[in-house]
Order: structure tokens, then C-alpha cells, then sequence
């Protein structure tokens, strides 16, 4: 019986672990797609020398 009480916390701690780790996992999709459509920022250093100075 004792085993029997063991192998069903084992089987609900597997069950946890899996939900855990699939969350996360379409989390990360869910980030990477978000992301795609957005122009990636580009550095503004390149074109510094081209203005002047405002004040």
C-alpha cells in the first residue's frame, strides 16, 4: 500500500512538473511571435555627425 501512496504523489508531482514546463514553453512562443512584427531598433550613433547641434 505504502508504494501504491508513493508512486500516485510521484505521478502528481510528474503531472505538475509537465504543466510547469509546457507553460513556459508557450510562453516563449508566445514572445518570439509577439516580437516579429516590430521593426528591430537600430543605433543612432551612425547619424550623429550629420546634425547640428539644437542649443
Amino acid at each position: 500500500m505504502f508504494e501504491y501512496e508513493i508512486a500516485t504523489a510521484r505521478r502528481a508531482d510528474l503531472i505538475r512538473e509537465a504543466d510547469r514546463y509546457r507553460m513556459a514553453s508557450e510562453a516563449m512562443k508566445a514572445g518570439r511571435s509577439s516580437s516579429r512584427g516590430q521593426e528591430r531598433e537600430r543605433p543612432v550613433s551612425r547619424h550623429r555627425t550629420l546634425f547640428t547641434r539644437a542649443a
